[in-house]
């Protein structure tokens, strides 16, 4: 004969659940599908984001004051600026300064003087992008001015309107204080586009 239990039974019993292990799945996706698009948005606006407002005329007829334009931060990262390239720079890393953009002309090793209004580097006359009118003043460059292993020479397109590695104010530009290459015109009055 079986016994009774006394008294009242409080204690629930508890139902197994299953796991809905597809749903758990579908979450666990989605979660990560959310980490990589937000990573992958901040990747992209920390390196190709960043603008800028083009200051003075010395970069005229590439740029003109007050264009906005995007700087690629993530090109020099794994390379180096090559001659040719407008790249985005604070002069001498002054944190308080606003951001130059001016051209390459020379790079690392090459020696670059300006004779009788010409930019020469390496004793042959500059190819680059730039189509530089005579200069009036050669500054520095009127001898020749050897660039070290991080240091590059560059002038505004608008030569006689600019001031860049000509001046001491300037000087070469180390690589340590290249923000970027300028790449795209976002806002201007006279163009748009990629910068070449």
């Amino acid at each position: 004969m079986a016994r009774r239990k006394s008294g009242l039974d409080f204690t629930r019993r508890r139902e197994k659940k299953k796991l809905n292990i597809p749903l758990i799945r579908e979450i666990v996706v989605f979660g990560i599908e959310i980490a990589i698009a937000v990573g992958l948005g901040f990747v992209l606006v920390y390196f190709l984001g960043l603008r800028t407002t083009v200051i003075g005329r010395a970069m005229e007829e590439t740029l003109y004051a007050s264009d906005e334009i995007m700087i690629d931060r993530f090109r020099y990262r794994i390379m180096e600026p090559k001659q040719g390239d407008v790249i985005v720079f604070l002069p001498n890393g002054n944190e308080k300064s606003y951001y130059y953009v001016r051209r390459v002309v020379g790079v690392p090793g090459d020696t670059v003087e300006i004779d009788n209004g010409r930019v020469l580097v390496n004793g042959e006359p500059y190819e680059g992008n730039g189509d530089f009118p005579l200069i009036s003043d050669p500054g520095v460059a009127e001898e020749p001015v050897r660039l070290g292993t991080d240091e590059y020479f560059v002038l505004g397109d608008n030569t006689n309107e600019s001031e860049d590695s000509r001046f001491a104010d300037i000087g070469n530009v180390s690589k340590e204080f290249i923000i970027g290459k300028a790449w795209y015109v976002l806002h201007s009055e006279h163009h748009k586009g990629f910068i070449h």
